[in-house]
C-alpha cells in the first residue's frame, strides 16, 4: 500500500495484527502449562475459592469471554476493574483467591497498586505483553503475548490477549490447553483475510458516516468485549463520542436517541441471544435510526467477518470497530490513533 495514510503508526499496528497473533501462538506452542493446570486443580479441590479477573481499559473488556466461560462451568468468578478492586473490594485479595491480572505494559498505576496489596502467597496469573514488567516478575504463571511494540491505541496487544485468554480458559476449566491452541491456528489467516479489504472498507465508512455525531456499539455475551473496547478505541483513536454497552441496556433509554445522527453498531454474536440482537437492529431501523449488524457470516463487507473458530470470534469482532475508528478520525481531520493528553501507559490513578 502506497497511500500515505498507511504510514500512520496506528494503522500500521492494525495491519500487523495477523503477524502478532501468529508470533503469540508460536510462542505459546513451546510453553509448559503445568502451572496453570495446578491452579485449576486447586480450584477443583476448594483450596482456591474464587477467580478474580482484573484489568483496565481494553485489558478489562477483553476479559468478558473468559469470565462468561468460567461462569458456565460453575466456577465462582468476579470481573472487576483493577482500580475498583484495590480501592473498593480489597477483601477479595486473599490467599484463597486466584487473581488473573491483564495488563499490556504490566506496569500501569493500578497494576502496581494491586501487586503491593496482594498477599505474598496469593496465586497470581499474569497476561502481559512486557516480559520485564512487575506483573511478569510477580506472576506464578504467565502468558506472555508477542504483539511487539505498539505505538498508542491498543490493537495488537488486545487481540493477542484474547488469544491468551482462550488458552487460559481451557487450563482453568480442565480442558487441554494444547488442543485449544491448535484450534486457534486458522485465526491469523482469518484476520488477514478481513484486513485485506481495509482500504475499501474505509472508503465505504467515510461515506456512510457523514453527518453522524454519536456512535454506539451494542452486543451481548462475549461480544461485550468488542463493544466495550470498540467504544474506548474510537474515543482514543478518533476523538469521537462513542459508547459500548449491552444490547439490552441500549433498549433501556438510549433507544430514544435513535436518529440519522446516531449510528449503532450491533454485534450479532452467538446463540442464545443472536435473534435478540437482530431484533434490536430491526427496531432501530424501524424508527429511522442508523444501524448495522456485525455478522458472523463471511462476506466482502466491513461488517461481515471472516470464517474462524467460535473461540476466536472476539478477535474478529474488534476489527470493524478499528476501521470505524480510522474512518471517523479521517472525517473529522484527526490523525488516527494520535493521543492528545493521554499516553500509552497510564502511570497515574
Amino acid at each position: 500500500m502506497t497511500d500515505p495514510l498507511f504510514e500512520v503508526p496506528y494503522i500500521n499496528d492494525i495491519l500487523h495484527q495477523p503477524q502478532a497473533l501468529q508470533d503469540t501462538l508460536t510462542a505459546f506452542a513451546g510453553m509448559d502449562f503445568a502451572p496453570f493446570s495446578g491452579c485449576a486443580a486447586q480450584l477443583r479441590s476448594g483450596k482456591l475459592r474464587r477467580v478474580i479477573l482484573t484489568g483496565m481499559g481494553s485489558s478489562f473488556h477483553a476479559l468478558h469471554p473468559l469470565y462468561l466461560a468460567l461462569l458456565r462451568q460453575g466456577l465462582p468468578a468476579f470481573m472487576l476493574e483493577t482500580s475498583e478492586l484495590v480501592h473498593h473490594a480489597p477483601a477479595l485479595l486473599t490467599r484463597d483467591s486466584l487473581v488473573v491480572a491483564v495488563s499490556q505494559s504490566g506496569a500501569s498505576a493500578e497494576i502496581l497498586n494491586l501487586l503491593d496489596r496482594l498477599p505474598a502467597q496469593a496465586a497470581l496469573i499474569g497476561v502481559t505483553n512486557t516480559s520485564g514488567s512487575p506483573l511478569a516478575a510477580r506472576a506464578a504463571a504467565l502468558l506472555l503475548t508477542q504483539a511487539g511494540f505498539e505505538n498508542a491505541v491498543s490493537c495488537k496487544t488486545y487481540v493477542t490477549a484474547l488469544a491468551a485468554h482462550v488458552i487460559l480458559e481451557a487450563a482453568l476449566t480442565g480442558c487441554d490447553p494444547a488442543a485449544a491452541l491448535s484450534g486457534l491456528e486458522p485465526v491469523p489467516e482469518a484476520v488477514a483475510a478481513y484486513l485485506s479489504g481495509f482500504s475499501e472498507y474505509l472508503e465505504d465508512l467515510e461515506q456512510r458516516l457523514q453527518g453522524v455525531q454519536y456512535l454506539v456499539l451494542a452486543g451481548r455475551g462475549a461480544s461485550l468485549a468488542a463493544a466495550g473496547t470498540g467504544g474506548l478505541i474510537i474515543k482514543e483513536a478518533a476523538h469521537f463520542p462513542a459508547e459500548g454497552m449491552s444490547s439490552a441496556a441500549y433498549r433501556h433509554g438510549p433507544l430514544n436517541m435513535a436518529s440519522a445522527r446516531t449510528f449503532v453498531l450491533v454485534y450479532e454474536g452467538l446463540d442464545p441471544t443472536r435473534a435478540l440482537n437482530r431484533n434490536l437492529l430491526a427496531d432501530i431501523q424501524k424508527v429511522g435510526g442508523l444501524a448495522a449488524l456485525v455478522e458472523t457470516v463471511p462476506g466482502r463487507d466491513v461488517f461481515h467477518l471472516s470464517a474462524a473458530p467460535l473461540a476466536a470470534l472476539p478477535m474478529l469482532e474488534i476489527l470493524p470497530a478499528q476501521v470505524l475508528s480510522v474512518a471517523l478520525a479521517n472525517i473529522h481531520h484527526h490523525v488516527p490513533g494520535q493521543f492528545t493528553w493521554g499516553s500509552k501507559v497510564t502511570s497515574t490513578e
